[in-house]
């Protein structure tokens, strides 16, 4: 009797390991089959910060940095057809995490402050006015008798500058949409993304939202309740535009958006507006949620876990 309960025992023991590593192994199928979506549901929605228009002077570039000196994870487009871009080279060489694009330049907006294409104004001559400089809108260059040859040699210029620069180039996007803003402009991009080998803003699926446009009074509130009711499943662009309030920042004026200029004091508005952008992406209240309400990604992340694979937003 006793040699067959032993028996038993051994039987239920060896039975019992069975069962377990059956389980498992049916536990991992499931898991693996598993979309990926739906693996991701309880993590945070993610936020990829956008800080456009670097290299296009020293209070920009002084902003970009304060912002890279406060350890946030963001990405940065530099207009390497702008007079300071130089400099931005410099600082952005500090801090190799900030994954940066090239703000593909077509236009020039600001009054008495202005600059052309890298290639000169005798080498494109299709892409300037009468005195040499890019022209300030996009409304003045689509109906101006620009050559799509000409937009591809520049923009080609344009990312050749960056990636000779030193820095390491992740992504391409365009100043005020022009560069994309015709089918025969956009397959230009996205030619020179693929030759270069660089990925393309807002061709991952980002949701996107700017805050160009909302006033300096509520644009902290808006951003707080912005990156409080993200949602997860795609990244969240979020494009903000910097400066630090010197007087160079103090005296521009938009050609194309006067009530972005002054206000009725004659105080400028431009200058207030990328301040309150810098001010709150620098604030304790957003610093806090980091974590919390979201996780900061940046394109070079982006590109990395999508091997690349883009789809064109006006495709769908």
């Amino acid at each position: 009797m006793e040699s067959l309960n032993l028996h038993r025992f051994t039987l239920y023991t060896r039975m019992k390991k069975h069962y377990n590593l059956i389980v498992a192994c049916l536990f991992a199928c499931i898991t693996m089959s598993m979309p990926a979506r739906a693996q991701k549901t309880n993590q945070l929605p993610e936020l990829l910060l956008r800080i456009d228009d670097i290299g296009m002077n020293h209070s920009v570039n002084t902003a970009m940095q304060q912002i890279a000196e406060a350890g946030i994870p963001f990405s940065t487009s530099v207009m390497f057809a702008c007079p300071w871009y130089q400099e931005a080279v410099a600082i952005l060489k500090k801090y190799p995490a900030v994954s940066i694009g090239v703000h593909l330049t077509l236009n020039s907006e600001w009054k008495y402050y202005r600059w052309g294409p890298v290639l000169g104004q005798k080498a494109v001559p299709s892409l300037v006015d009468e005195v040499g400089y890019f022209r300030p809108s996009s409304e003045e260059f689509l109906k101006s008798n620009y050559k799509l040859e000409e937009v591809e040699q520049e923009l080609a210029a344009q990312i050749e500058r960056a990636l000779h620069s030193g820095l390491q180039i992740d992504y391409v996007d365009y100043h005020m949409t022009t560069a994309v803003s015709t089918p025969q402009l956009r397959a230009i991009v996205e030619k020179l993304a693929k030759k270069y080998n660089l990925g393309i803003s807002r061709y991952f699926g980002e949701n996107y939202k700017t805050m160009f446009d909302t006033s300096v009074e509520t644009k902290k509130a808006d951003f707080l309740t912005h990156v409080n009711n993200l949602k997860p499943g795609k990244a969240n662009l979020l494009v903000l535009h910097v400066a630090q309030s010197h007087p160079e920042m103090n005296v521009l004026q938009d050609m194309n958006n006067k009530e972005m200029s002054y206000n009725p004091k004659g105080e400028s508005l431009v200058s207030q507006h990328r301040q309150t952008e810098l001010n709150m992406v620098t604030s304790p209240e957003f610093k806090t949620l980091f974590g919390q309400k979201f996780k900061l990604t940046t394109y070079r992340e982006l590109i990395k876990n999508m091997d690349n694979k883009m789809k064109s937003p006006v495709s769908s």
